[in-house]
């Protein structure tokens, strides 16, 4: 469930990857860095429906799976879960 936040921005975002699928932490700052550069480019949907609706919220996105994703995959999902999220925003 997305929490309201208390700055000017309409979203804060994080990402996570859990530790103990993936134990070397030069893997869990790659899967980082893919999660938040496959977020920038896709954030402004979320952005627009968020100041359209005047609403504020912070989000933090964890990579779940097994395997190391590329950046394409990543790319690929993104969407999708913004738009799950801006559909549970609207409800």
């Amino acid at each position: 469930m997305p929490l309201a936040n208390e700055t000017d921005e309409p979203v804060q975002a994080g990402v996570g990857v859990s530790g103990r699928n993936f134990s070397k932490a030069v893997d869990r700052n790659r899967i980082k860095r893919l999660l938040r550069e496959a977020y920038r480019l896709n954030k402004s949907v979320l952005h627009e429906a968020l100041t359209a609706d005047q609403k504020k919220i912070a989000v933090f996105i964890l990579y779940i799976g097994k395997e190391k994703p590329g950046l394409t995959a990543l790319n690929e999902a993104m969407p999708l879960v913004l738009n799950k999220l801006i559909t549970a925003i609207a409800r």
